[in-house]
């Protein structure tokens, strides 16, 4: 039997015995066949004919799932790698039932349900380095958090990026009130802090190396925080995951996520010529650079702190008025809980 054979058989086994017995599921779309109860277990195989729609922004998904071997063990098809990755975008494309599971941070569930559109997270992944750091525009004399007071600071609310601003600022002793939130989606970042526009935006780890080449001449700076954006999350709208067919392809799915994220990581120099080179434009060394600040894969066999995680988000959220009070309790479907955890060694389970 071949090694990928081997996997898939290890990872299929490994997902059936922690899934349990569950309903049979017809093949099709959302409309066609039974409804699966939210509260029923998770049917054990994918029927023939089963497709999925998955995000993948700029090919991180597929190409980690490519360059591990694991692609073709995805007992499904995917009609479209998708290419969203900012969580407003991965909502409005569930409203438009152009998109089946999405990949984000913890922020976008909660924005969602505060939008009234309900969706379950599928998969949790632990983050315990910062993703983050506060840039400055170029002249900016900001030099420290703590120099944010009266500063204009892009915050996008439904992204993880906004999260990050707003602990940070906690942290600072900061309220919102004594900074200027300027709302912007995050994909305008770069252009705030390069026009002027913002004074503090914060990047992801890949964007602020072309940033700095480019401006910190000017004196643009990046400012570490120790705050920590805990979450990555697979999610899911309810609608899709009461189709049995699709609710058992996105758990037969989950598994193989958590197995090619731990790929990347303990291949980090394919990983930085395959993605950061070939698909960011980043310089070898630059590609290096941002996977020496990255964070061992992390995927807990319990959800417990997640969620706690996620309700701190949100009353931080609801402290500052940008959504209403709730439990998170309910975003999460914890008949998933196992499934990515069990699909990895056991280092990556602490």
């Amino acid at each position: 039997m071949s090694g990928r054979l081997t996997r898939r058989s290890l990872l299929l086994s490994t997902l059936f015995a922690a899934a349990g017995t569950g309903l049979a599921a017809c093949a099709g779309g959302a409309a066609a066949g039974p409804t699966l109860a939210p509260d029923a277990a998770l049917p054990t195989s994918v029927p023939p004919g089963t497709v999925l729609r998955i995000a993948s922004n700029q090919r991180v998904q597929d190409l980690a799932l490519e360059l591990s071997g694991l692609l073709d063990d995805l007992p499904f098809t995917v009609a479209e790698w998708v290419n969203l990755g900012a969580g407003p975008d991965i909502i409005n494309a569930f409203r438009a039932e152009s998109l089946d599971v999405g990949l984000n941070a913890g922020i976008p569930p909660i924005q969602a349900h505060y939008q009234g559109f309900d969706a379950k997270i599928v998969g949790v992944r632990h983050t315990r380095e910062p993703k983050y750091l506060l840039a400055t525009r170029p002249g900016s004399p900001i030099g420290d958090v703590a120099d944010f007071r009266g500063a204009r600071l892009a915050f996008s609310q439904g992204q993880a990026q906004g999260v990050v601003l707003l602990r940070a600022l906690q942290q600072a002793g900061i309220h919102p009130d004594e900074v200027q939130l300027v709302p912007l989606a995050s994909t305008q970042f770069l252009t705030a802090l390069q026009s002027g526009q913002v004074d503090v935006a914060p990047l992801g780890l890949a964007q602020v190396p072309k940033y700095l080449q480019q401006y910190g001449g000017d004196g643009a700076r990046a400012l570490r925080t120790d705050v920590v954006d805990l979450l990555t999350v697979l999610w899911a709208p309810d609608q899709v995951l009461r189709d049995p067919a699709k609710a058992a392809a996105i758990a037969a799915f989950v598994p193989l996520w958590a197995a090619s994220t731990t790929w990347t990581w303990e291949n980090p120099e394919p990983w930085a010529q395959a993605y950061y080179v070939d698909t960011q434009n980043l310089t070898l060394e630059a590609a290096r650079e941002i996977i020496a600040l990255g964070d061992k894969p992390y995927f807990p066999p319990s959800w417990d702190e997640a969620i706690a995680w996620e309700q701190e988000t949100a009353d931080l959220l609801a402290q500052g008025g940008f959504v209403d009070p709730f439990d998170v309790t309910g975003l999460f479907d914890r008949r998933f809980e196992p499934l990515a955890a069990a699909a990895v060694s056991d280092e990556y389970r602490k």
